[in-house]
This record gives structure tokens, sequence and C-alpha cells, in this order.
């Protein structure tokens, strides 16, 4: 496993990033906690979670999956850089979601307490609050810095100016500010490409894709790999739009020798401005194969290649829409 610096930190975290958005309501709290293990044996020291992941199963189950590994004891805790999550409603109430101080407040010792940690590394807004001041969201993360209930703040889904804003505003209050963005990115969506990404690497951030399979799109959806990754449902709703696009993708990847998941998420990997794609694996089969994708070298004809499959935006704005 190669290790990286998380943006401009002196943190250093694994080329890929288990997600477990699945743990609860696809894989069992026993499974679960095999896939964690065996990702610890694998070199992965990056769990990313959020406090509504499982809320089909309950109120924080998911984190209280990853809590209740963590009690087992044996190191696992100090070997695991845990992020997680705050935005999302859990129970009813005006002040139980979005990113008011108090809200804030709440969700991360909610957190603490289903986790069964005394911080959490890396917590991240889960969207964008347009109605909140950034002085009092930095205020309300400061004041976690200071209690050692979090070391680092990240952003998931803002756009490229909510990046320069948040970041300029911290810098103001002589705060780290933003370390990290988990945007969606992959070969079938790459809009990342115009602005968030060129942000992250101006201010030194680390960018942590999610969905670098496209939620199956691009795992073979076509191909059926026996035991493979079940496509999401807007993938069967939506695949009649992308089917010539991903039935080249397909043979391209067979004419390599690769299954295309691999393919996917070496692309990911190969961007610069990336520092570990999240993987959400519902077994341990779907954890080993994401192996392959460190050790694949995609060479500039199979790039190449790729571009013209999936074109993407063209590049970062404004060139990209602009002379």
């Amino acid at each position: 496993m190669e290790y990286v610096h998380l943006g401009r930190l002196g943190l250093k975290v694994s080329r890929l990033c288990l997600g477990t958005m699945n743990f609860g309501p696809e894989t069992d709290e026993p499974t679960s906690h095999a896939i964690m293990d065996r990702a610890l044996d694998l070199g992965i020291n990056f769990f990313d979670t959020a406090n509504v992941y499982g809320r089909s199963k309950g109120v924080g189950a998911t984190e209280t999956i990853i809590g209740n590994w963590f009690a087992k004891g044996g190191g696992r805790r100090e070997k695991v850089v845990l992020a997680t999550k705050v935005y999302g409603e859990i129970v009813s109430g005006p002040n139980e979601s979005r990113l008011s101080a108090l809200h804030i407040r709440r969700a991360c010792e909610d957190s603490l307490r289903r986790l069964r940690t005394e911080y959490i590394d890396l917590y991240q807004m889960h969207h964008i609050y347009r109605e909140a001041d950034w002085d009092e969201l930095w205020q309300a993360f400061e004041v976690l810095v200071q209690q050692g209930k979090i070391l680092y703040v990240g952003s998931s889904n803002f756009a490229g100016w909510h990046i320069a804003q948040a970041n300029e505003r911290a810098r103001d209050r002589h705060f780290l500010g933003l370390v990290s963005e988990q945007c969606l990115y992959n070969l079938n969506d790459r809009m990342s490409e115009l602005e968030v990404l060129p942000v992250c690497q101006a201010y030194g951030m680390g960018v942590l894709p999610w969905s670098p399979l496209a939620g199956g799109l691009l795992a073979g959806v076509l191909k059926g790999v026996e035991g493979g990754r079940r496509a999401g449902e807007w993938v069967q709703e939506d695949l009649p739009k992308y089917r010539d696009r991903i039935e080249r993708y397909e043979a391209l990847c067979a004419e390599l020798g690769e299954e295309p998941a691999d393919v996917a998420l070496a692309w990911v990997l190969a961007n610069p401005a990336v520092t570990a794609p999240i993987i959400g694996p519902r077994t341990l089969a779907q954890l080993e194969g994401s192996m392959r994708a460190l050790e694949l070298k995609l060479d500039a004809e199979t790039m190449k290649r790729l571009d013209e499959i999936f074109p993407g935006p063209g590049g970062p704005a404004p060139e990209a829409y602009a002379w």
C-alpha cells in the first residue's frame, strides 16, 4: 500500500479510502467488521462514514457498527484515520440538520458517542449550506478543534467558489480551513475537472472522489461479472442513455485484459489531484478486488481512448468553454 499526504497536511493516508455506506443496509455487522479487519491487513488506514449512513436500519446505524468494531480493541482505533460527516437530518427538529453551530455541536457529540471514540480525525460538511455565515461555521469548528474532538475539517459536494469562499474566511480567522473535498468524480461524471479539482490543488487540499465506479455503471454492468458489484437502481434506469459508451468501454477493458472496475479505479488514481478514491465494498471479495487498481498503470494511448469514450467537460474552466 502506498501512503500519501492528505493535501498540504503532514497526515498520511492510504491511496484507497474505505467507504462504509453499505454497512448496515447492505452488509451485516459481522461482515462489516470482517471487511474493516481485512482493510487494515491490506494497509488501508483511511475510513469514511457519515452520521446519516445506515438510517434505514436506525439512527446512526453505520457509525454504531464502526464504533462496535473499535470497541474490540487491538489498536483498531489508533490504526485508522477516521472521517465522518455532518449535515443531514437523522431525527426530526428545526435544528437537527444543516450547519448551524448548534447542530454541528450536537451532531459531533452524537457521532463521538456512536463511534466510541474521543476524537474524529476528519469532520466533513456533507453539503454546502448557503444560509449559514462562514464565521458561525468556523467558530463552531474552531471550538471542536480546541476541545480536541476533531482534528481537521473537510467539505463534500461543494462548488469551487464555495471552497474558495470558505478557505479565505478561515484564513482571515487564522484557522487551517478546509483540508479536503469529497466530490463526485469518475469517468462518466467529470464535471469536477472544471473548477473543483483545480481549486483543491490551489489550496493544497486532498481530493476524495466518491462513487469512482459511478454506482456500478463502470464495474462491468453489461459484462455481468459473476459475484461482481451490483449496479444501483439509477444505473439500471439510465443505462439506455449510456449504453453506447459503456459497450465501447467494456470492449476496451476486454482488450486490455482487465476488469472494468479496475480500469475505472485506476483512471481516477492516475489524476494527480486525487488523494484517495472512496471504495464501498459490500463483500470481502469486492474489497480484495479493488487492490488490483493500485498496480494497474494505464498508458498514454489507453488514457486517450478513455477520453474519447468519456470526453468530460474539456478540461478546467474557463478554457473548457471559452478561448
